[in-house]
């Protein structure tokens, strides 16, 4: 099947006029180059993914950032071109899922450039990628309670509008199998500690330090626990696989087991860069690996903040070992990859255009390369 100007208008008109004007490309004329086969009904079986028919499933893509931070930073929804040809540009390096970030304040519509248009725009984009059979990932990135703006990251959801948030969103996509939902970005309660305090919090919520300026303060809010957000999400969508990252920024799964809500599909998300705590092989071999051998192990975010590559590849050699999913941070677009935090608040920008795909250097192309070898079957052992 290939793309027209018939199907993009009957796709801008089924969601809405509030889509148009937020940087996305024509897509006129591009071929529609499914990735692999359609991936719905993603469910836990042991330490796989499997699909509606049973099939095994690994997951490899991209984060394409924009979205937590454009609406209320930028005053648009995504950061870059994000129609069709850019969506064909992700299908070209292989990758079968594309992780998208969410902001909870322009989705509940408490910001001027939220609401309608903001959710339009993110079903239209989930909509292009379904066309390339690739899996959408959403998830709650910044969140903040009371009146406050979604403006930073928080170390956790808040009870004043997450579960609205989540029950709102699992409604929008639940008649659409193929999404999947990752309810919080980076938990980080109780100071950032792996400590039990901060895995009850977790898992119930609890009184956390507000963050503001990027720094903490002396202040408090309500947080929701992950067994709430669940059980909001079931209550209208009660099939859909449901990701949750541990603790310190989801670095840490040393009790995810021990405290993860009872339901029967729901697998770790695991976040993995060269300069975490837990970015050796031997702590590799620990919980994660441990969880690895009963459950899906998904990494929804990896990275390299020295642009060279050499800490990714034995990290996706040693995942495919496991047999686990990944996706890298992120797609992005910049001349270059600068080491540190990347160029224009972008860290690590895997292309250099939306158009064309081209990699940005050494961490790109290093995930470029090894991704090409993984969909053929070729991919280095551990």
């Amino acid at each position: 099947m290939r793309g027209s100007r018939l199907t993009w208008f009957v796709l801008l008109a089924s969601l809405g006029s509030a889509s148009v004007g937020c940087g996305q490309d024509s897509g006129d004329g591009v071929p529609i180059v499914p990735v692999g086969p359609e991936i719905h009904g993603l469910h836990t079986v042991g330490n796989q993914l499997q699909d509606n028919t049973g099939a095994p499933v690994t997951l490899r893509g991209v984060n394409r950032s924009g979205t937590e931070y454009m609406c209320v930073k930028g005053g648009t929804v995504f950061d870059g071109a994000w129609g069709l040809s850019a969506v064909s540009a992700i299908a070209s390096w292989k990758a079968n899922a594309v992780r998208i970030p969410l902001n909870e304040t322009c989705w509940l519509g408490q910001q001027t450039s939220g609401g309608a248009g903001y959710k339009d725009s993110i079903k239209l984009f989930i909509s292009m990628l379904h066309q390339f059979h690739i899996v959408p990932i959403v998830e709650l990135h910044w969140a903040a309670p009371g009146t406050m703006t979604a403006d930073e990251q928080q170390p956790m959801p808040d009870a004043d509008h997450s579960v609205d948030f989540w029950t709102d969103v699992a409604t929008t996509f639940a008649s659409d199998d193929g999404v999947v939902f990752e309810l919080y970005n980076e938990p980080f309660p109780d100071s950032d500690r792996d400590s039990p305090a901060g895995w009850q919090c977790w898992r119930d919520g609890c009184a956390a330090t507000l963050w503001m300026g990027g720094k903490a303060t002396a202040n408090t809010y309500e947080a929701v626990g992950m067994a709430a957000l669940v059980s909001a999400v079931r209550t209208v969508a009660p099939n859909h696989l449901i990701l949750l990252g541990g603790l310190q920024y989801s670095n840490s799964l040393s009790q995810w087991s021990a405290y993860a809500p009872a339901d029967t599909n729901i697998a770790p998300a695991w976040h993995v860069y060269s300069f975490n705590s837990c970015k050796t092989e031997q702590c590799w071999d620990d919980a994660p690996g441990t969880l690895a051998a009963t459950l899906p192990l998904i990494t929804t975010e990896l990275g390299e903040d020295d642009c060279a590559g050499t800490f990714i590849e034995p990290f996706m050699q040693w995942l495919d070992g496991k047999g686990a999913s990944y996706l890298a941070w992120s797609w992005n677009s910049a001349p270059s990859c600068i080491p540190g935090r990347g160029t224009g608040g972008r860290p690590w920008p895997l292309v250099i255009d939306y158009g064309s795909g081209t990699p940005t250097g050494g961490y790109a192309q290093t995930f470029h390369d090894h991704l090409a070898a993984a969909v053929a079957g070729s991919a280095p052992s551990p």
